[in-house]
């Protein structure tokens, strides 16, 4: 797994909000994963940024 991959619940705990915020904005703007592991999905950092934007 590359480093530049994070967790939906590593990027809540980054950004410190809820794990629901960050599921809901990834539906939201329609982010895919870059990467499965069986049931969690990872995201890339550029995603994150996204993420972060739309929480405001």
């Amino acid at each position: 797994m590359s480093e530049d991959l994070i967790s939906a619940g590593n990027i809540a705990k980054e950004l410190g909000v809820s794990d629901a915020k960050v599921k809901k904005a990834i539906k939201e703007l329609a982010i895919e994963p870059a990467a499965k592991r069986g049931v969690c999905s990872f995201y890339s950092r550029d995603a994150v940024s996204r993420i972060k934007a739309a929480l405001r």
